[in-house]
This record gives C-alpha cells, sequence and structure tokens, in this order.
C-alpha cells in the first residue's frame, strides 16, 4: 500500500509538472543568443504604469455627416515604460486581448508596475501601433528601450484597437494628432515620472498605420487625390493632414528629432506623392519586408526614395511580409480559431519565413542605435548603419583577439553569420 501511495503521488506531482510546463508564458523580452549586440536590454530595471487622459475638441470622425461635423473628447489611453529606481524587482504582467479584440492574454516581460523612477532625465519615445492593434504590440520595444534610458510611451488609438476598431477614416485623420496629443500630455505630467521626462528630445515609432502617422508628424503630408476619397475620411476633412496646408504645417512637431517607420502604409495607395514626401524633415529609419502585401514593398521603397528632404535609411527584411519587426511574439492564444474573427489570430503577428524574437532583436538593435544618436547625440552609435548593402556580402574576419582585419566588413554589432537575409540601404537628405 505504501508503494502504491507513493507512486500516485509521484504520478500527481510529475502530472502537476507538466501542466505548469506547458501553461503557456507570453514573453515579450526574449533576447535570442545570437541576437545583435544592441537588443540586449540595458541597465536600468523598468517600470511601467497605464495613464489615461483626452484630447480635448476633437472632429468626432464616425459622426460626421454632410450637415454636420461634431466635436468631442477624444480618449486615450497609454502604456509608459520608464527608468526605474535600482532596488527595482520586475513582477508587472499585461492583461489585454489578442487580435480577436475578445480572447484574454497575459504578457511577461521585465517591468515592474508603478515603480519608482531613477534619478535624471531621458528622452521621449512614441511608439504607434497598426489598425487594428494595441498598445502592448510592440511592447518589446517599449521595455528594450525604457532599460536604456528612455521614456517610452505606447498609445491605445481610439477607434483603431482591436477592441473598438471602428470606420478606417477615424485613424486617417487622427493618428498624427494622437501622436502629437500624447507628447504634449508627456510634457504636462506632473510628479516623479514627468519630472524625468524629456519631451524637447522625442523620437517616435510607428508601424504601419503608426508609421503613416509618423510621417505626417515628421513633415510629410498627404495628397488631394487621398482627401477625396470616398472610403476614406468623410467630407474632405482628411485636408487637415495635406501638404501645402497651415493645418499640416501645425501638427509637424519641433520636439520630434528622430522617426523610424516601419512597414508604413499609404504609398500604396496614393496617400503620398513627390511633393508630400519631400517634405518629411526628421531623420528616418524605415524597416520593411521585402513581400509585404499590405503596405507593398515597392511602394515603401518609394517613400524611402522620395523623402528627398531628410537623411534615410531603409532596413529590409528579406523574404519577410508586413509583419517584419514590430509584431512581439504570437500569443499562445492567437494560435487557435476564434469565433470573432474568420482567420486565425496567429497571422498578425507571425510571419512565415522570419522568427518573430528574431525581428524583434534585430529592431531592438537598430532603434538603439537610431535613438541614441539622434537622441542622445551618440555619435559613435553611427556605426552600426556604415554597413554593406546586403548583409551576405559581408565578409567575417577578424584576429584571433578579436580585433577585425583589414578585410572584415561583416556588419557591426552581429555575431558570424547572424545577419543573413537583411539588407541596409541609406539615402543623404538632397540639397
Amino acid at each position: 500500500m505504501t508503494h502504491l501511495k507513493t507512486a500516485t503521488l509521484t504520478l500527481a506531482l510529475t502530472a502537476g509538472t507538466a501542466m505548469a510546463q506547458s501553461t503557456p508564458e507570453n514573453r515579450i523580452d526574449t533576447i535570442r543568443p545570437d541576437a545583435p549586440v544592441l537588443s540586449a536590454y540595458g541597465d536600468f530595471p523598468i517600470g511601467v504604469q497605464e495613464r489615461s487622459f483626452t484630447v480635448a475638441d476633437r472632429v468626432d470622425i464616425l459622426n460626421v455627416t454632410e450637415d454636420a461635423t461634431p466635436t468631442y473628447d477624444r480618449p486615450l489611453t497609454v502604456e509608459i515604460w520608464y527608468p526605474a529606481a535600482a532596488d527595482t524587482t520586475p513582477g508587472a504582467l499585461y492583461e489585454t486581448v489578442i487580435r480577436d479584440g475578445a480572447t484574454p492574454t497575459t504578457l511577461v516581460g521585465r517591468a515592474a508596475r508603478d515603480a519608482a523612477p531613477a534619478d535624471g532625465t531621458f528622452p521621449l519615445v512614441v511608439i504607434s501601433h497598426g489598425y487594428p492593434g494595441n498598445r502592448f504590440l510592440m511592447s518589446h520595444l517599449g521595455e528594450n528601450l525604457a532599460s536604456k534610458g528612455y521614456v517610452t510611451v505606447s498609445i491605445d488609438h481610439t477607434d483603431s484597437t482591436y477592441s473598438d476598431q471602428a470606420a478606417f477614416g477615424s485613424t486617417l485623420y487622427n493618428r498624427p494628432w494622437d501622436q502629437k496629443a500624447v507628447i504634449d500630455f508627456m510634457a504636462g505630467l506632473e510628479g516623479p515620472l514627468g519630472a524625468i521626462t524629456d519631451t524637447d528630445t522625442t523620437g517616435v515609432i510607428g508601424y504601419s498605420m503608426g508609421g503613416y502617422g509618423a510621417l505626417i508628424l515628421g513633415g510629410a503630408g498627404v495628397t488631394q487625390q487621398s482627401v477625396d476619397y470616398t472610403w476614406g475620411t468623410p467630407e474632405g476633412l482628411l485636408a487637415a493632414n495635406m501638404a501645402g496646408t497651415d493645418s499640416h504645417e501645425s501638427v509637424v512637431d519641433e520636439r520630434v528629432k528622430a522617426i523610424i517607420a516601419i512597414g508604413p502604409w499609404g504609398r500604396n495607395t496614393g496617400f503620398w506623392d513627390e511633393t508630400g514626401l519631400a517634405g518629411l524633415r526628421k531623420p528616418t529609419l524605415m524597416m520593411a519586408g521585402s513581400v509585404d502585401d499590405v503596405s507593398i514593398y515597392p511602394a515603401m521603397r518609394e517613400i524611402f526614395e522620395g523623402a528627398t528632404g531628410t537623411d534615410r535609411h531603409l532596413l529590409t527584411f528579406i523574404g519577410a511580409n508586413h509583419n517584419a519587426a514590430a509584431p512581439m511574439p504570437a500569443p499562445a492564444e492567437s494560435y487557435e480559431p476564434s469565433p470573432h474573427v474568420d482567420f486565425i489570430p496567429f497571422s498578425h503577428y507571425g510571419d512565415a519565413v522570419w522568427d518573430n524574437v528574431r525581428m524583434n532583436n534585430i529592431a531592438q538593435h537598430f532603434a538603439t542605435a537610431f535613438m541614441d544618436v539622434h537622441l542622445k547625440a551618440d555619435a559613435d552609435k553611427a556605426a552600426y548603419f556604415d554597413l554593406v548593402e546586403y548583409a551576405e556580402d559581408g565578409v567575417h574576419s577578424l584576429n584571433e583577439d578579436g580585433t577585425p582585419k583589414d578585410d572584415h566588413s561583416y556588419w557591426a554589432g552581429f555575431p558570424a553569420r547572424t545577419a543573413a537575409g537583411l539588407r541596409f540601404e541609406t539615402l543623404p537628405m538632397e540639397e
């Protein structure tokens, strides 16, 4: 009998252990052993806070009619990551929903909820999701950059999240204005968190429609053609974002020093032309998948080539589609069909060719270098952009002590054989 009880207990413990190991842990903070050097988390512990506010007197796009242009106080919720005090213990969980807008998921990272901020002041980075998305879609960048001395703020764009997705015209109209409103909100934030945030030195990271908004915020106005689309923003109100208008000029923000646009949407449907793109005046890093069939890769190349008013880079993930670089790893709950959408939600996050964690790590590496150059004046980080165009053409050639030989041309910061599938291009501002 004793042996039977022992065996039963052993089986129960084994089953319990197996069940615990099989419980999904949706981590946003994984760094692969082969990741590029700047993807590693920095020296700061990370704090995180959720805040909500309203933007007064915004046009209520969803209720505009031929006879009425109502306004309302537009609500926005943000997640703020920041460098935290040295004695901070990680422990925050992020309770949210997956792409279907209904299925709960819990994300795990390295932040501590409401931790005391570190001493000092830190540049601001605004993070803006696609349509639809939410403030956690690029949480891997929010945490990662905060650990390196940035305050990062990720937006839930009203009418554009998984849970409240509404008419596309609202996103077209509101996206750059939301981004600017968040900078204003952070500038007016009181208390310890406001005290550490330098909003005069701000970067913006936008994915898909977030990239569209970031380009407008940086000076690239949209076309008359896009204003006139019957399926877009009603009653010609998108003229607020049109190149050459006083309204568009007013949204361009001097506090913004650099932009990262990942898979930026719009050139594929006539929202940008030569004049509008030439107005972009902020240093810009674009990231894109070479087979993107949403924003359309050749169209994104036209953005890159046409933004002649600024220095810009283009990082291409060869073989990747629209989910290149930005989305966090797909939550375990997204692997199953959902009754709320007519596709498997995994497709919103994953890529057929590239591993999400690898793409995230590469994005973290380049985002760190780019923001350090433009927001922290760290000129040494420019070396991470002095690259042969196709990574496969680089030669990895080191001495025994790890110093490079004369013929070494492999991508800076990438271990041997790990930059495969990447292309990097740079174009200077045209005088």
